[in-house]
């Protein structure tokens, strides 16, 4: 557990404004996608030290090899609440500033994928959030919250921006929150001038869904069976709760690189494989492997159902981007805490537990 000092340690917020400072020069999405190769490359390490452990019978592990995800992954290099959740309020800040200026179809302080620069203003801002996320995380991990530590920064971050610069917390509803047809129906909206920064007086959608190919019910809870499924089954074979997520969130090198269609799924992977870790207690031998993979399965349609309902409400409407998937993490994590609480899982796995 974290310690309240941790709050001021200097080095930390060096190390934490500059993360942040580096996801607002690189983009949101470019920077969480290097998030998910630092993790793969963290738990193959550890995967292969314990190997190393058990067949050379050595008594302590090598170091360094459990660091790089923990340190990195999710610290202040590539930590989705520092280098992801600053990038997103950089992100904001240029959109506000009519830096950007793309053919993004919905607002630009929506487009998480474009990288911003060396703007020392820009930069400068990330950092700031930086430090928040760094803060929301070390209190939560310090407070032992009942939930994901990181996710629920890149979240709160989310929210911080948009009462800081100035954008509304969900935006116009008028067609009702969950309601997705002004979209199929292409219906529009102009919003803003240039140098108002609000828009910067596009032709958008009236509904923007976070992701135009992921958003049908049937589609999003077919996607969380499936990646639910084979997120069980890599962390039952590799002992790994976290190379689920790191896959899921390298694959989003293609959506950044402009393929068509590609899908989000490192909330469904994330809970997918935090649901069989915590039924097992690390046994996962002492039950039958087609159990398991259902009831990652079943995790999976959860966590997919429950972001595309965050989607539906804090972004669709809204002008900037608040991250369904660290959204959902959240509440996941959340309902796995409690399951453990009511004798269900023996366990909560890796999220902490204050009860």
């Amino acid at each position: 557990m974290a310690e309240f000092s941790e709050l001021w340690a200097i080095g930390m917020l060096l190390a934490a404004f500059a993360g942040g400072a580096f996801g607002g020069a690189v983009g949101p999405l470019p920077a969480f996608i290097f998030t998910g190769f630092m993790v793969m490359a963290g738990e193959t390490a550890s995967i292969l030290n314990t190997g190393l452990m058990d067949l050379f019978v050595i008594g302590e592990e090598i170091e360094g090899a459990g660091n790089i995800t923990s340190s990195i992954a999710f610290g202040p290099v590539f930590g989705p609440h520092i280098s992801f959740a600053a990038g997103t309020a950089a992100t904001a800040f240029s959109a506000k500033r009519g830096y950007l200026d793309t053919n993004f179809p919905y607002h630009e302080a929506k487009n998480i994928a474009e990288a911003l620069g060396p703007r020392p203003d820009v930069m400068f801002i990330g950092g700031i959030f930086g430090i928040l996320g760094y803060w929301i995380t070390t209190l939560s991990s310090t407070l032992n919250m009942p939930w994901d530590p990181i996710a629920v920064a890149v979240v709160l971050s989310a929210v911080a921006h948009r009462v800081f610069l100035g954008f509304p917390l969900i935006g116009d509803h008028r067609e009702g929150l969950l309601n997705m047809e002004p979209f199929d129906r292409e219906e529009r909206r102009v919003i803003g001038e240039p140098a108002a920064g609000e828009g910067n007086g596009k032709n958008r959608f009236l509904v923007e869904p976070w992701l135009p190919h992921q958003y049908r019910w049937s589609h999003v809870s077919m996607l969380g069976a499936v990646v639910g499924i084979l997120a069980a089954f890599i962390t039952i074979e590799t002992g790994s709760v976290f190379l689920p997520f790191g896959i899921s969130a390298a694959t989003l090198l293609f959506l950044n690189c402009g393929v068509s269609n590609v899908p989000v799924t490192h909330h469904i992977s994330l809970i997918g494989s935090t649901a069989v870790m915590a039924f097992t207690a690390s046994e996962p031998g002492t039950y039958p492997l087609y159990q398991l993979l259902l009831l990652g399965g079943l995790f999976g349609i959860i966590s997919a159902v429950v972001g595309e309902w965050i989607q539906r409400i804090f972004y669709a409407h809204a002008d900037t981007h608040l991250d369904p998937p660290a959204a959902a993490i959240v509440i996941g994590t959340f309902l796995v805490v409690l399951l453990a609480v009511a004798g269900i899982f023996p366990t909560s796995a890796w999220v902490p537990n204050p009860f």
